[in-house]
């Protein structure tokens, strides 16, 4: 099989999870047992192997300039660390800022005016990137199309793991079609998080016969990510993500104000 090859949009704590889980599952196949944190060995074929990445783009200095293998490990990230990666030969590169930094992430992120944002259609092109992955912050709204309109005009496919509606806008999935480009996404969950965790117990009731009158999940965290969405201008579209997640294992719709 030939390698995925991958662009990560945001050197956050998520892009750093994966690219060391990458890491850390490189030598499962199909021949492997029942392994600890993935659901699936083997998809279409591909092992986690096959996964390169092959770009990266971010716009904290800390992490602009560096092989993307130390990259990740850079300040502000404070993911757990539970895989050592080797310099990977990707330089991460300096994207535009546009609406990326919130007012109150303002401190957390260090952007040097003097880098310059590159060209990341361009640079998609000549890394020959297939999929983007998109970890910008929560509100993101203005830098998600430019990279988005970056993948249509360089035939790269969309993973978009934030709530900045694009995969399940028709607009946008028609835009996609025509250049016969995958799109999927609109926000990810944590393996275990509070969204999985409520639309569990949600179905659970339903299944049990149980009425549900109201429910509410509060979010907790100690990152950057919880640091940019108390602008609440920016939770906006997570609050919609999460609640129509948890909606849809319902047999009837709660009230938007249970």
């Amino acid at each position: 099989m030939s390698d995925i090859r991958v662009a990560l949009v945001g050197v956050g704590n998520c892009a750093s999870s994966l690219v060391q889980g990458v890491e850390y599952y490189r030598d499962v196949d199909e021949s492997s047992p029942v392994v600890s944190g993935l659901m699936h060995n083997i998809i279409g074929g591909y092992k986690i192997s096959d996964i390169k990445f092959v770009a990266a783009f971010d716009i904290d200095k800390r992490k602009v300039g560096y092989d993307l293998g130390k990259a990740i490990f850079s300040e502000p990230n404070c993911t757990k660390k539970f895989q050592d990666v080797p310099e990977l030969g990707v330089e991460v590169q300096k994207g535009p800022v546009l609406d990326g930094v919130a007012e109150t992430t303002m401190d957390a992120f260090l952007v040097d005016g003097k880098q310059k944002p590159v060209d990341v259609a361009e640079i998609l092109r000549e890394t020959k990137a297939e999929i983007l992955i998109n970890y910008l912050p929560v509100g993101s709204e203005r830098a998600t199309r430019y990279y988005v309109d970056a993948c249509l005009e360089s035939g790269v496919a969309l993973i978009n793991a934030i709530p900045v509606f694009i995969a399940s806008d028709s607009e946008w999935i028609k835009k996609f079609e025509e250049k016969n480009l995958p799109v999927i996404g609109d926000d990810v969950k944590s393996q275990v998080g509070a969204t999985i965790v409520h639309r569990t117990l949600a179905k659970l009731f339903v299944d049990r016969g149980v009425k549900l009158d109201r429910s509410y999940q509060l979010n907790v965290g100690g990152n950057t990510d919880f640091l940019n969405m108390l602008k609440r201008e920016r939770l906006k579209s997570k609050k919609i993500s999460k609640t129509e997640s948890v909606q849809s294992q319902l047999r009837n719709r709660l009230s938007d104000y249970n």
